[in-house]
C-alpha cells in the first residue's frame, strides 16, 4: 500500500506541477480562460498568476510525506472548484478553454476534461483519507527498489506528456504551412500580390445574421439574386473559390464527392472571380451546380471570405448559420458535421475552429428585472411580442459612443416593424450618450444579466425574436452587431 500511495503522490506530481509550469508559459491564456469562466476582467490577470503558483506549490508538497496531506487538502479544493466551474459550464451550454495545461496542453470544456479532474480529485482523497502520518513511503527513506520503480514510472509519464507535446506542435506547424499555402494562392490571381487585408480566416458575420442579398452573374451571364435562391427551400453551402487558386482545384474532387451525397439535402453555391471562360473549364463540372463570377469579390469580402478555398453555411431562411470555414482542414470539419445533423432541425448552427464558447441561440431571454434611466421597470417579458435588439456597451470603450451615435440616428428613421434596443451598461452613461436615446437604458454594473445573454466584449449585442428566444450568437462591434438585422452602418 505505501508504494501505491507513493505512486498517487507522484502522479499528482506530475499532473500539478506540468498545470503550473504550463499556465505560468502562457499568462495570457490563463487570463483568458479565467475571463471566459467568469472572473471579472479587474480579478482575471492576478488569478491567472495565483493559480499556477498554488498548482506549483501543492506539487512540491506531494514530494514529502510530512507535507503530502497539506497538499492533498489543497490540490482536493482546487480540484473540486474546476469539476464546479466546469459542470456550471456545461449546464449552460457553454464550452470555454479549460486552459488545463496551459501552453503544454489545452481543449473545450466537455465530459474528457471533466473526468479527467474526478479522477484527479480521487487520488487527492485517497491520501486524505490515510491520514497525515500514512502517506507513503518517502523518497528519501525508500529501498533502492521501490524507488527505482517509481521513479521508472514516474519518467514513463513525463515521457508520454512530452511526446504529446511534441506531436500537438507538429501538428500545429503542419497546419500553419497549409495556411501559410492557402494565403499566397487567396487572391485568385495568376500573379503573387500583397495580402496586407487578409485578415484572421476566421473573422465573419455573427451567427443568425441575414445573408446579405447579391446580384452576381452566373458562368451563362445571367444574374442570380439570393433571394430567387430563397425559393427552393433548401440551405446552402457556399464555397468562395479562385480559378488561380491551388487549393481550390486540390480540394475539388472532394467537394464534387460531398454533392452527390448531399444534393438532396442542401443546395451547393460557387462564388469566384476572374476570367468566366476560366471558371468554367476550372468549376463547371456538375451540371446542377451554381457558379457565380464576380468582378471585384465584393459579396466575398461582405462576409468575410478574404481566402480560397473558404465555405460557409447558410440555413433555408437565408440566416448565416456558420463560422466561415477557411482552408481545406475547416471546410472538412464542416462539411463533418453537416453530414451528421438534421438540417432541418430548429436554430441549427456550425461553430467554428476558434469560436468563443458556445452562443445562447435558442436559450429562452434569462429572467431579469431592472429600472431604467427613467424609473421605467424593463423586464425579460418587455422583450415578448417584438424583435429586439440586446446590447452590452461600457463608458471606456470608444467603440461604445459611435454604436450610441448610430442607434440615436436609427431610432429617428426607423419604421414601426424594426427590432427595439434594449442597452445594458456597465456604469450611468455619460449625459452626451443618453441625449436622444429613446431605447431604454439599464445599468448592469456586474454584467451578470448580460452575461446571461452571452454578451462579453464591448460593445457587443444579440438579436432576440418575438417570443423572447435568443436567434443570433453575439456580435461584436457596431458594424456586426448591425448586421444582425441586415444593417449596414
Amino acid at each position: 500500500m505505501e508504494l501505491v500511495l507513493l505512486l498517487i503522490r507522484l502522479i499528482l506530481f506530475g499532473v500539478f506541477a506540468l498545470a503550473g509550469i504550463g499556465k505560468l508559459l502562457d499568462l495570457q491564456g490563463s487570463a483568458k480562460a479565467m475571463r471566459a469562466f467568469g472572473t471579472p476582467d479587474e480579478f482575471a490577470k492576478t488569478f491567472a498568476i495565483a493559480l499556477p503558483f498554488a498548482e506549483i506549490v501543492f506539487a512540491f508538497c506531494f514530494l514529502f510525506t510530512e507535507m503530502s496531506w497539506v497538499g492533498s487538502i489543497g490540490a482536493l479544493l482546487l480540484l473540486l472548484t474546476f469539476i464546479g466551474g466546469m459542470l456550471w459550464q456545461i449546464s449552460q451550454g457553454n464550452a470555454p478553454d479549460c486552459h488545463c495545461f496551459g501552453q503544454i496542453h489545452s481543449e473545450p470544456v466537455g465530459k474528457k476534461s471533466l473526468i479527467r479532474n474526478i479522477v484527479f480529485a480521487v487520488l487527492a482523497l485517497v491520501l486524505i483519507a490515510q491520514g497525515r502520518e500514512q502517506q507513503g513511503m518517502s523518497l528519501a527513506d525508500s529501498n533502492y527498489e521501490m524507488l527505482q520503480m517509481a521513479l521508472i514510472f514516474t519518467l514513463i509519464t513525463i515521457a508520454i506528456v512530452l511526446l504529446s507535446y511534441v506531436k500537438k506542435l507538429s501538428d500545429q506547424q503542419a497546419e500553419m504551412i497549409r495556411r501559410m499555402a492557402v494565403l499566397e494562392l487567396a487572391s485568385g490571381e495568376a500573379l503573387p500580390v500583397e495580402r496586407n487585408d487578409a485578415g484572421d480566416p476566421n473573422d465573419g458575420l455573427p451567427i443568425g445574421a441575414p445573408l446579405p442579398d447579391f446580384a452576381i452573374p452566373d458562368l451563362n451571364g445571367r444574374v442570380v439574386n439570393f433571394e430567387h435562391l430563397l425559393a427552393e427551400n433548401k440551405p446552402f453551402l457556399f464555397f468562395f473559390v479562385g480559378p488561380a487558386c491551388d487549393p481550390c482545384e486540390v480540394l475539388l474532387p472532394e467537394i464534387e464527392e460531398w454533392e452527390a451525397s448531399l444534393r438532396d439535402k442542401l443546395r451547393f453555391i460557387f462564388v469566384s472571380s476572374g476570367d468566366v471562360e476560366t471558371n468554367r473549364v476550372k468549376f463547371d463540372s456538375v451540371d446542377s451546380r451554381i457558379v457565380l463570377v464576380e468582378k471585384s469579390r465584393e459579396f466575398a469580402l461582405s462576409v468575410s471570405a478574404k481566402w480560397t478555398p473558404t465555405a460557409l453555411f447558410v440555413d433555408a431562411d437565408g440566416n448565416v448559420a456558420s463560422h466561415v470555414a477557411a482552408g481545406d482542414t475547416a471546410i472538412r470539419r464542416l462539411v463533418d458535421q453537416i453530414k451528421s445533423r438534421d438540417l432541418n432541425e430548429e436554430f441549427l448552427h456550425f461553430l467554428g475552429l476558434n469560436g468563443y464558447g458556445r452562443p445562447k441561440i435558442g436559450k429562452p431571454v434569462p429572467a431579469f428585472s431592472i429600472k431604467d434611466l427613467h424609473g421605467n421597470e424593463i423586464t425579460n417579458e418587455s422583450l415578448a411580442g417584438r424583435k429586439t435588439l440586446v446590447a452590452f456597451t461600457s463608458r471606456t470603450c470608444p467603440h461604445c459612443s459611435v454604436l450610441m451615435e448610430q442607434i440615436r440616428e436609427w431610432e429617428l428613421n426607423k419604421k414601426p416593424a424594426d427590432p427595439g434596443f434594449v442597452i445594458f451598461a456597465d456604469a450611468e452613461p455619460d449625459e452626451r450618450d443618453k441625449l436622444g436615446i429613446v431605447s431604454p437604458i439599464l445599468v448592469d454594473p456586474n454584467l451578470s444579466v448580460a452575461k446571461k445573454f452571452g454578451l462579453h466584449g464591448a460593445p457587443s449585442a444579440v438579436l432576440v425574436n418575438e417570443n423572447g428566444t435568443i436567434v443570433t450568437e453575439a456580435a461584436i462591434g457596431p458594424p456586426n452587431i448591425w448586421a444582425l438585422i441586415g444593417e449596414k452602418k
